[in-house]
């Protein structure tokens, strides 16, 4: 903020002869004003993001979720300064910027540095990387690369970040679209108020299953099974890829990745407007999916989960697009265009890993010998009772 300094108001003659503590400073110059204008929208955009960030990071998701069942003083005093720095940034940024600098952070912080850390290590430790993919070596991009090769994969590298920034483009037109044309209100909310646990939970458990629905849909029939221009580029970028590798999973045609993979996951969230606080912990899980998905290691976190993804991204490359078209599997399973394993056969490999049988049938014979021993302990009780009135008697 300007201060009001009476001494600029004053002749120049007289302004001059004035000491210069209260004398009227010199008006900028052209090249302080334009270096200003050039980076306020950087200071504020990093002021946002900074603030952010130690908005999540105070808070133990966790204890948020458990809040209504398990409270505690820290868990409260947590919540309540998550509650204050939130309110601070909705209240002293535009809720546009809030949005977007919030996207791109979780982009970043969840999908572009895990997969670049992830392709540095294929790079540079390529012997301990092949040990650890599905495919070996040929999930390698750079081992023993041409320059031609490398080159393309480079520009593969590319087009996937700039990918992202097309999607969050989208995004923050769609909100000057509804705000500042359509003059309705916003595609998200972006409030002070905070969303209810069992709240984030609902959202977050029919935005997956609507992603689910319409990536099945689009990548089938407006990808795969229509003859158009859309399908046949992405079947001349995408499916150029031999195999999967990390920052692969946003490559694409511009077109086709929205349709494949930025409209299946923005879709829900505008259908449901979820507030930006689920809409952070959304994004954060697709881009984790994403990352692990295509990173092609044979074990990842949650192998039940992420696995079967990760192996039915590999097959869905390998065999040139021919099934495996939704993200979880779950429609494909429905529809039987799974290729491979399918979700089914997840949940059994996961149930003979952890030995699930054997433990049900040792839960029953517990359960059994418990029930018999009641039953006996009745009967004694009933033949003392007996004994005692005939002896009585």
């Amino acid at each position: 903020m300007v201060s009001y300094n009476p001494a600029c108001y004053l002749p120049q003659s007289w302004s001059s002869q004035l000491p210069n503590a209260i004398a009227c400073p010199p008006p900028p110059s052209y090249f302080s004003t334009a270096y200003t204008y050039a980076t306020s929208p950087f200071s504020s955009t990093y002021n946002t993001l900074r603030t952010m960030i130690d908005a999540l990071l105070g808070l133990p998701m966790l204890s948020f979720l458990l809040i209504p069942t398990f409270s505690s003083y820290s868990t409260s005093l947590n919540l309540l300064f998550f509650y204050l720095t939130w309110s601070t940034l909705v209240l002293s940024h535009p809720p546009l910027r809030v949005e977007i600098v919030a996207t791109l952070a979780v982009r970043t912080l969840f999908y572009i540095l895990p997969s670049t850390f992830f392709l540095l290590f294929d790079a540079l430790l390529p012997s301990a990387a092949e040990s650890l993919k599905a495919l070996g070596d040929t999930a390698l991009p750079f081992k023993n690369a041409s320059r031609e090769r490398t080159m393309r994969t480079l520009r593969v590298l590319g087009w996937s970040v700039l990918n992202i920034l097309l999607g969050v483009t989208i995004q923050a037109l769609v909100e000057v679209l509804f705000t500042r044309v359509l003059l309705i209100r916003s595609a998200l909310r972006v409030t002070t108020a905070l969303p209810l646990p069992f709240g984030i939970l609902k959202d977050l458990a029919r935005g997956y299953l609507l992603r689910e629905v319409v990536t099945y849909v689009l990548h089938r029939y407006a990808l795969h099974e229509s003859k158009n221009s859309l399908s046949r580029a992405h079947n001349e970028w995408y499916h150029s890829l031999s195999t999967p590798f990390p920052l692969a999973g946003t490559y694409d045609h511009p077109l086709a990745y929205l349709v494949r993979s930025f409209l299946p996951t923005y879709l829900p969230a505008v259908l449901f407007r979820f507030h930006l606080i689920t809409y952070v912990i959304y994004m954060a899980m697709v881009s984790l999916e994403e990352t692990f998905a295509y990173s092609g290691y044979s074990t990842v976190p949650t192998n039940f989960i992420l696995g079967g993804m990760a192996r039915r991204t590999d097959t869905h490359m390998l065999c040139g697009g021919d099934g495996n078209f939704g993200p979880w599997g779950l429609v494909d399973w429905i529809m039987g265009t799974s290729v491979g394993a399918d979700v089914l056969d997840d949940v059994v490999a996961e149930a003979d890993k952890h030995d699930v049988p054997a433990r049900i049938d040792k839960m029953k014979s517990k359960a059994g010998k418990k029930v018999n021993g009641k039953i006996e302990d009745a009967k004694n009780v009933g033949g003392r009772r007996r004994t005692r009135r005939r002896s009585s008697s």
